[in-house]
């Protein structure tokens, strides 16, 4: 039993390493002495955060096409979790909201230290598929489930 969480943590692990490998390189800006590639304010983005038709507030910097999108990366892995148990699902989970993530510029960082903004974005964006996570993975809420990237 031990060795197989060491192999779960060990994937996870590796999974978010190449998550964050894989966000440091796909920057287009190059560093210059001094400054880092990645600075906190990147407000000139193409991706402005604009607010849910539903839900009248701004989903935490989050684009109403990247929310959606979201929604339907965690909808599609709904029957995987239903079928295997919690654990295994709660992998999963974790892997989507990196991939998603990743693939839509959102600092990782910043995501680790308020994982509840996952839960704002879905409670707003898609509350059904949202309350069909919890039931699969058996949880209170995603917050729970997320490891610190």
């Amino acid at each position: 039993m031990t060795a197989r969480r060491g192999r779960l943590a060990a994937t996870l692990a590796a999974t978010a390493a190449t998550a964050a490998v894989i966000t440091g390189c796909s920057s287009t800006e190059s560093p210059t002495p001094g400054n880092s590639a990645h600075t906190a304010d990147q407000t000139t983005s193409t991706k402005a955060p604009t607010t849910s038709a539903g839900s009248g507030s701004a989903l935490a910097g989050v684009t109403d096409a990247q929310a959606a999108q979201l929604c339907s990366d965690i909808d599609e892995q709904l029957q995987n979790w239903r079928t295997y148990t919690p654990t295994i699902g709660k992998g999963g989970l974790n892997t989507v909201v990196i991939s998603w993530a990743t693939a839509n510029g959102v600092d990782l960082l910043k995501l680790a230290g308020d994982r509840g903004q996952i839960d704002t974005i879905t409670s707003a964006q898609c509350p059904q598929v949202r309350d069909g996570a919890l039931y699969a993975l058996e949880i209170p809420n995603l917050a729970s489930a997320l490891i610190g990237f």
